[in-house]
């Protein structure tokens, strides 16, 4: 039997998921997911159970980006490689990204993993760290090992606080700016997990 085939339940023998019924749970980049699944032989059911909302218009993502802006930063911690391209599709929405994007230039670039790196290099910088982990923790770890104390670091948040992250940089002297980019919310629409759910319980 070749690597790329495996034996099915029943005992069928094709291509790597028949007979298999997978569900997908994400919604960002869910058609993709779903179309590689299905090449593969999977039936799928797609039940998102949380969206992304981009804050373009958010004053709290406008006050940080001014503030870094108008006061500079020593370090920035890039979380995610959609919340950092949507930070700047905002800023140039403001008319700031140009000053923004020379801030980032001059400061110590973090990276929480590979995508986050893609994304950076895309806008025109280099990290200057990312963890072989690719994990927050992997990065505060090299923040408190170089030392925080007195400098500012810009946090980018993934959704929700990172209280642990944040409070360990301050607990070291930091003081920390919080960029929070987008939003996790519920589904519009939560049939789709309740159907999910009930399908799971009947297996």
């Amino acid at each position: 039997m070749d690597d790329g085939e495996r034996r099915r339940p029943g005992g069928r023998e094709g291509a790597p998921l028949d007979g298999f019924t997978v569900a997908v749970t994400a919604a960002r980049r869910a058609e993709e997911q779903i179309a590689l699944l299905r090449r593969r032989g999977a039936e799928v059911v797609h039940a998102p159970t949380m969206r992304t909302v981009p804050l373009a218009d958010d004053a709290e993502l406008r006050r940080a980006t001014r503030e870094l802006v108008d006061v500079g930063v020593d370090a920035v911690v890039a979380t995610t490689a959609i919340g950092f391209r949507g930070w700047l599709e905002a800023a140039e929405g403001w008319g700031l990204a140009e000053a923004l994007t020379a801030r980032l230039a001059g400061a110590e670039l973090l990276a929480r993993g590979p995508k986050v790196c893609g994304a950076i290099r895309g806008a025109g910088l280099r990290e200057d760290f990312s963890p072989a982990s690719e994990s927050t923790e992997g990065v505060l770890e090299r923040l408190l090992a170089d030392g925080v104390a007195g400098r500012r670091v810009a946090v980018q948040l993934h959704g929700a606080p990172l209280p642990d992250f944040t409070g360990a940089l301050r607990a070291a002297g930091a003081e920390v700016v919080e960029v929070p980019v987008y939003r996790w919310l519920p589904p519009v629409d939560t049939g789709p997990v309740d159907r999910l759910l009930d399908a799971l319980v009947a297996r």
